[in-house]
């Protein structure tokens, strides 16, 4: 490997058990990223921060990642089809759980595919097949909040379930984590296509604020500022994702990061995984 940076080459051996000066692979793992971080661009800040988290996924636990109980979207057993139809399109999600009078008695989940396949075309319309929603609900997990994510995630694939709910020692309903927020933990936020960026949201002075998932184009197309970095190597296209990759890690709140053409972006909020909104300096405009 004598062709490749330093850099490359400690990563080899940590990764083959040759790098005898570190305690363990991780801690070599760990030096190496931040090394590279001093002295090489051969991992990108993305990249680094990719790996950091995937060096403490196994520290999260469930009560970390979990939705809480009060931003759970279920259905009751009770509920018609088409009521069941009237939550899918409110939630935008292809899982719910279900439960029986209350959220502390959960009894499984259903999934948006089954009750499609309800429907049978009529002339110029389609009806759904009369039947319950126990017809449909398929199984849910279960796991204590002091569970880890990675041991969950385990449990998912061997099960081809990718809903849990998280139960309290009480046996209440405590929170939900889906296959996505466990793997949200290394890779970041993902977004789908119902995942809608907010537009800025106010003026502020002399800068705006604006949800950190807008789209840098978006943000060109309303304010007239380009934010892109020209000499980057890296593809770059949300707010969040051009201050993590300005920083090379993800900020905390209330931190502010410079941008090589002078604007200012300050952290108005963000968690371990991700920014999420951010006050956006403007310079001012040339005469």
């Amino acid at each position: 490997m004598s062709e490749h940076p330093p850099i490359l080459k400690r990563l080899y051996h940590a990764l083959t058990g040759q790098d005898a000066s570190s305690a363990s692979i991780r801690e070599s793992l760990e030096e190496v990223i931040e090394e590279s971080e001093r002295e090489s661009p051969a991992i990108s800040a993305q990249e680094r921060v990719m790996l950091g988290n995937l060096l403490r996924f196994g520290d999260p636990r469930l009560s970390d990642v979990m939705v809480p109980r009060a931003e759970i979207i279920a259905a009751d057993e009770s509920f018609s089809l088409d009521e069941l139809v009237q939550v899918f399109r409110e939630a935008q999600h292809s899982r719910l759980p279900v439960y029986r009078g209350t959220l502390d008695d959960p009894t499984g989940l259903v999934h948006v595919k089954d009750v499609l396949a309800r429907l049978n075309a009529e002339e110029d319309c389609y009806r759904l097949t009369p039947s319950t929603i126990a017809q449909l609900r398929r199984p849910i997990l279960f796991a204590p909040p002091s569970m880890r994510a990675l041991d969950l995630l385990l449990k998912m694939q061997q099960t081809h379930t990718h809903l849990a709910l998280v139960i309290d020692e009480y046996g209440g309903t405590d929170g939900l984590v889906s296959i996505e927020d466990i793997i949200e933990e290394i890779v970041g936020d993902i977004a789908d296509e119902h995942d809608e960026a907010d537009v800025i949201v106010k003026q502020d002075g002399d800068g705006v604020i604006a949800d950190a998932r807008m789209d840098l184009d978006d943000f060109k197309a309303q304010t007239g500022h380009d934010l892109e970095v020209v000499d980057s190597e890296q593809d770059i296209d949300s707010l969040g994702g051009l201050v993590t990759s300005l920083l090379g890690r993800v900020p905390q709140r209330g931190e502010i990061v410079a941008h090589p053409n002078g604007y200012e972006f300050q952290v108005l909020e963000a968690d371990p995984r991700r920014v999420r909104r951010l006050r956006v300096k403007l310079p001012p405009k040339p005469e």
